[in-house]
Parts: structure tokens; C-alpha cells; sequence
């Protein structure tokens, strides 16, 4: 009992340090001082990592996230962008103690749906038919804020870094004439946006070793260290993204 009530006590007073620091925290972020508001908030996050750490086990244990995938710093990340970008948001400090509380829970819904478009996309993409490939690009794009913006901005120099070349990753003997064939029926630029929407909509681990290899011209030995994989696993993932890339470039574009 006298344990529990030490419990509560602490959690009382950690309330209260939440809610006492949404205005020093509003005072930072004003004064533009990061360090000052980048360090209070490390303080408020230990409770609310137990509570990360307890919502990942159960998203792994229904199956929305594959064990390992995330871990809680990528949630306590996430979250940090949410406090800087919307603290201004919780009009009363009261407030703020629950607030942070539904971030969370936003953040891991929104890595839930991303997964499951993912995992749904990548499974159905040899399905998709031109109108279906055009109206999802449509609605990708114009939806797009944040990093999904390179589909809007692909000619702008300080996006190149993901400007996709198709010859570059098809390379094999078997796929000169796929490619010749692409080449032909559209313009470099509509390749470009097709393969950046394509790999952005692939699951992680896939669009992780697929981007190591052709953006930053990593080896597969290499890639295999960066992601802890052995090398049979990454020339796999790799070789699914070709051949979901392939398949898709074909319905949308040769198959008339």
C-alpha cells in the first residue's frame, strides 16, 4: 500500500511539472531558444517513454508492426517535432499533461494506417490499372506536405538527391528491352515521378535497402551491415522493389 501511494504521489508531482512547463516551454520556443526547450522537454519524457514502450508491445503483439521495426526513440523523435511545431495548440496548461498523451497516440495511429497502405499497396501493385496508377498519383501528390513534397518538386536541384534514373537499377540482360520500351512511351520526368511515388509507398525495410543502393550507391555487403541484415536478405528486398517497380511501370504504361 505505502507503495502505491509513493506511486501516485510521484505521479501527482510529474503532473504538475508537465503542466508548469508549458509556459516555459512556449517562452523558449518564442525566444527561439532550441537547447533551452530541447532540454525541459527531455525531462518530461522518461514517464511518457513507459507509456511508448507499453503501446509498441501491443501494436507488435496484434500485428500492426513487425518486432523490431520501431523502437520507442523513432515514436520520442516523432514527438519531439509535434511539442516544437504544435505546442502553441494547447491553450491551457492543464491541458498539456493529457495533450501529450494524444500525440502519442496519434503518432502511432498514423505509423499504423502507413503501414497498412504500405503493406496493402505492395501487395496489390501487379493489380493496379493506368486510371487506378494516375488517380492515386494524383491524390498522393496533392496531398503531399513534408518529405512528399519531392513528387511536386523532382526538377528542383535541391531534390536530386532522390532523382530516380530507371537505367542505372535495371541493368540486367533480361531488362534492356522493358526499358527501351519505357523510354519510348514516356518522358524522363513522368518516370521519375512514377518510381519516387512507387518507393515512397513500399514497405520500410523494402524502400530502405532500395534507396541505399540507388540514391546513395551503397554496396548490398554494405547495406547489409547498415541494416543488420545478411546479404541474401537485402539482394531479396531489392530485388522485390525492381520487380514491384517493373511491374508497375508496365500496367501503368505498356499494358494497352
Amino acid at each position: 500500500m505505502n507503495t502505491n501511494i509513493k506511486y501516485y504521489q510521484s505521479k501527482n508531482e510529474f503532473r504538475l511539472f508537465v503542466k508548469q512547463s508549458h509556459s516555459n516551454l512556449l517562452q523558449f520556443k518564442n525566444e527561439g531558444d532550441k537547447d533551452a526547450f530541447n532540454n525541459l522537454v527531455l525531462k518530461i519524457l522518461p514517464v511518457l517513454r513507459n507509456y511508448i514502450n507499453r503501446q509498441l508491445n501491443v501494436y507488435i503483439s496484434q500485428g500492426h508492426f513487425s518486432k523490431g521495426k520501431y523502437k520507442g526513440d523513432d515514436i520520442i523523435d516523432q514527438l519531439f517535432i509535434e511539442i516544437y511545431d504544435h505546442i502553441e495548440d494547447v491553450k491551457h496548461e492543464k491541458d498539456f499533461y493529457a495533450w501529450l498523451y494524444l500525440k502519442v497516440d496519434q503518432i502511432m495511429e498514423d505509423i499504423k494506417v502507413e503501414e497498412e497502405f504500405n503493406d496493402f499497396f505492395f501487395k496489390n501493385i501487379d493489380t493496379y490499372s493506368k486510371p487506378e496508377w494516375d488517380a492515386m498519383e494524383e491524390k498522393y501528390t496533392k496531398d503531399a506536405d513534408g518529405d512528399l513534397l519531392l513528387i511536386e518538386e523532382l526538377s528542383d536541384s535541391s531534390y536530386n538527391h532522390n532523382d530516380y534514373e530507371l537505367k542505372p537499377i535495371f541493368i540486367e540482360e533480361n531488362e534492356v528491352d522493358f526499358i527501351n520500351k519505357i523510354d519510348k512511351h514516356l518522358k524522363q520526368d513522368e518516370s521519375k515521378k512514377h518510381t519516387a511515388f512507387v518507393v515512397g509507398n513500399l514497405p520500410n525495410a523494402m524502400r530502405q535497402v532500395f534507396e541505399l543502393f540507388t540514391n546513395e550507391h551503397l554496396s548490398f555487403e554494405e547495406i547489409a551491415v547498415v541494416r543488420k541484415l545478411s546479404i541474401t536478405e537485402v539482394k531479396k528486398l531489392f530485388s522485390d522493389a525492381k520487380k514491384a517497380l517493373q511491374i508497375s511501370l508496365f500496367n501503368r504504361y505498356l499494358n494497352n
